[in-house]
């Protein structure tokens, strides 16, 4: 499974680099503005110091004592397993679970910080793109998304998405407290200040995504591209979920073909999403080397 996943990966993005003009490609990445790639670096570099620390604090209301420093330590190094090893984000998330165990956290809680920490973060990517959608409609959101083939309800279709992405947390709840998850699982819903925890991870998820969306948009920027802020944010969660499937390396392949076919209704060619999306991901190969270098560092320290 691990070889068909290296092999994959290239194929995946070879693919997409032959079906769009690589000439293009190439022209618009040369002529990137570096001030706007800067921005983008800082944009995605903020947006996961505040992933780590949305992380930590799962982790803290699980139980478990995780100093500020060490998460921000423990999720770098994971970027670059990500990027390193097949599956994209899975290699990455087992790391911080073994890490979370060898530290003296129960091996179900460790996986289960990571697991939370996961989907906050999904969750969270199309609530602001049902929300961001809802907020646009008669500015073009909605000739986009029936571009995108969805059946045209009007305002009524991403206003009721938002309200049942936002109520699916409080469901789950229910389902682990009453409904058919009962059982060990039960102890999670019953952890002291779940609100107040549901209200933290609501705010730091939120913000993970403003600034992951934001890097999006001054990748964009950086090749001369005028798309709104918040066509970025719509096209985002079906591009970022992409990424996450664990078939390639760091997302490379899947990310662009989604671009390619996100930024499409926004009259976004798709030589300029697919290298839109390129320097997105060279953001995270650039975070991800910082997060080798910190391994590398700790292993020397260690002997």
């Amino acid at each position: 499974m691990v070889w068909l996943r290296i092999a994959i990966a290239p194929v995946l993005l070879l693919g997409v680099l032959w079906f769009v003009d690589l000439g293009d490609v190439a022209r618009q990445l040369r002529q990137a503005q570096p001030g706007w790639l800067a921005a983008a670096l800082a944009s995605a570099v903020a947006s996961n110091m505040v992933s780590a620390w949305r992380w930590r604090s799962l982790v803290r209301w699980l139980g478990h004592g995780l100093a500020l420093g060490r998460a921000l330590r423990l999720y770098f190094q994971a970027m670059a397993l990500s990027a390193l090893l097949p599956g994209a984000v899975v290699g990455g998330d087992v790391f911080r679970a073994v890490a979370l165990r060898r530290g003296g956290m129960e091996t179900w809680s460790a996986g289960l910080s990571v697991l939370l920490d996961r989907l906050s973060g999904l969750w969270m990517l199309w609530v602001l793109a049902a929300v961001v959608a809802a907020w646009s409609w008669h500015g073009g959101a909605q000739a986009a998304l029936v571009g995108w083939g969805l059946p045209d309800f009007g305002m009524a279709l991403p206003l009721a998405a938002s309200v049942l992405l936002l109520a699916l947390p409080a469901a789950v709840l229910w389902a682990l407290q009453r409904g058919p998850l009962r059982g060990r699982n039960a102890v999670l819903a019953q952890r002291p200040d779940t609100a107040g925890e549901f209200g933290r991870q609501l705010l730091q998820s939120a913000l993970v995504q403003l600034l992951s969306v934001g890097a999006l948009a001054c990748c964009g920027r950086a090749l001369h591209l005028d798309t709104p802020y918040w066509a970025y944010a719509i096209a985002a969660a079906p591009t970022f979920l992409m990424a996450a499937l664990p078939v390639s390396f760091g997302g490379w392949g899947t990310r662009e073909a989604a671009a390619a076919l996100s930024l499409a209704p926004f009259g976004v060619a798709s030589a300029s999403a697919v290298a839109v999306s390129l320097l997105y991901g060279v953001l995270a190969l650039v975070q991800g080397a910082a997060g080798l270098g910190l391994m590398l560092l700790q292993r020397r320290s260690a002997r």
